[in-house]
């Protein structure tokens, strides 16, 4: 038996690297997926349901919390928690007031990634419109970016693709000129997802990147406008349907489709709404919350869609948290039926934000608003998410298929963490301390 050394034992300790199983591999998110849609035919994904057929599939993911697009995004990718990698909202908590501005630039990031681990292993990487990839170790990079208050997203797009002559590049040979409208989500439009496809389709087939992101938003916008069912909805998510098709062929013409492993899975789920209920009005009423602008304030919520975070100004004043708190009991039956208290304790467990000293989440029908002034409860209509990740209807879907997954693999219940471990494995990658852990069943032994 052949010694060994002390310094072969510390690197066997020290690293975890599996076997690659696929030469690449295409994560498609469909921004706000529910797995209906490709459990229930009348949806209309039939190259989903064929790759479900062909692949693996779960009845539910869970999000994390809350339940909205950058955290869970960013988990994804990580295989860790918020309070791990420090995506905790979409946009930051900011004190004196919200600019507008989300977590857009990478190294906003605090743990390692798949990009890193790609890119550490001397592979290449493609991605478009993935949350928070501004400044990413990403080879081929359209970013998920836009100026504060502006939907044309063109002109920053110009300054902030990597390489820079990208944004040209895929105009040129995907998309052809872009028009104002044609990279945003308006007059319900579903283009966007369609040039999300084609651009991802080019880089796919001209770079054959190991590892391509790509992020299909127009099924969350319009699920927010008419909830979890509605024409534009169903238009929607036949539509991301129709861009899956035009990466499945993009990866045949590119020869690469046998040796590559599909993954298409979201964010969160999607709750209808009928009521809008928001706490700051009562912190506001009660001297909690009186002028953020000038940092004449003890509390305030920081809102989520269906949750909200409380933020105090001392994080050590446990008298303000304990007013908060009277508060929210001493409304009416009626109004405290509208949500539940989220504890720090609850909140460690999940790994939301350690900043929060507790959280709500809103009942089934209530979002959460941040509004200071006006109606403490007011209506509300189409739907949100962000809720407290621990039923049904906020879970989202998971579907994987080809080089290196089991066929008929069927996966009860998992969660988002565990999507970042299962490339890492597939891809030959190392990727550790994870929160999450690959499926048992899922990749070929």
């Amino acid at each position: 038996m052949k010694k060994i050394t002390g310094i072969a034992l510390l690197l066997m300790i020290g690293f975890t690297s599996y076997a690659q199983r696929a030469s690449h591999v295409v994560l498609i998110t469909i921004d706000g997926f529910r797995p209906e849609f490709y459990t229930d035919a009348s949806w209309g994904m039939v190259n989903l349901r064929a790759m479900k057929d062909s692949g693996a599939y779960a009845d539910g993911v869970n999000s994390v919390f809350p339940t909205v697009t950058y955290p869970n995004h960013t988990s994804l990718i990580t295989g860790v928690t918020p309070a791990r990698h420090g995506i905790y909202y979409n946009t930051p908590f900011e004190p004196n007031g919200a600019s507008g501005i989300w977590y857009f630039y990478y190294d906003s990031i605090k743990t390692p990634t798949l990009f890193d681990a790609v890119h550490k292993a001397g592979k290449k990487s493609a991605n478009v419109i993935w949350p928070v990839s501004v400044g990413a170790p990403i080879d081929y990079n359209i970013p998920d970016v836009w100026s504060v208050g502006k939907k044309d997203r063109r002109e920053l797009m110009a300054t902030v693709t990597n390489p820079v002559s990208l944004w040209q590049e895929v105009q040129e040979h995907a998309t052809g000129k872009l028009g104002e409208k044609d990279f945003t989500m308006e007059d319900e439009e579903l283009i966007l997802d369609e040039n999300v496809a084609r651009m991802s389709a080019y880089l796919i087939a001209t770079y054959k990147p190991a590892f391509t992101t790509l992020h299909l938003a127009c099924t969350d916008h319009y699920e927010h406008e008419q909830g979890r069912d509605g024409l534009l909805v169903r238009k929607a998510v036949a539509g991301a349907d129709r861009a899956l098709g035009t990466i499945i062929e993009s990866l045949k013409r590119a020869g690469i489709y046998e040796n590559t492993a599909i993954i298409v899975t979201g964010d969160h789920g999607f709750v209808n709404i009928s009521k809008n209920f928001s706490p700051n009005v009562l912190l506001a009423q009660n001297g909690l919350l009186n002028n953020i602008k000038t940092g004449d304030w003890k509390a305030q919520f920081h809102s989520s869609g269906g949750a909200a975070f409380l933020h105090l100004k001392d994080p050590k004043d446990v008298a303000t948290q304990q007013k908060v708190l009277a508060l929210l009991k001493g409304l009416p039956a009626a109004q405290q039926q509208l949500f539940r208290v989220i504890t720090r304790k609850q909140l460690d467990a999940v790994g939301a934000d350690p900043h929060a000293t507790l959280a709500i989440s809103a009942s089934d029908g209530v979002t959460i608003g941040g509004a200071s002034t006006g109606e403490l409860v007011r209506a509300a209509k189409g739907g949100t998410h962000g809720y407290f990740p621990d039923f049904k209807q906020i879970q989202t879907g998971f579907v994987a298929s080809g080089a290196g997954i089991v066929t008929g693999a069927h996966v009860k219940e998992m969660n988002v963490t565990d999507v970042a471990p299962l490339v890492a494995q597939l891809l030959g990658l190392s990727l550790d301390n994870t929160d999450g852990k690959v499926p048992a069943g899922v990749i070929t032994k």
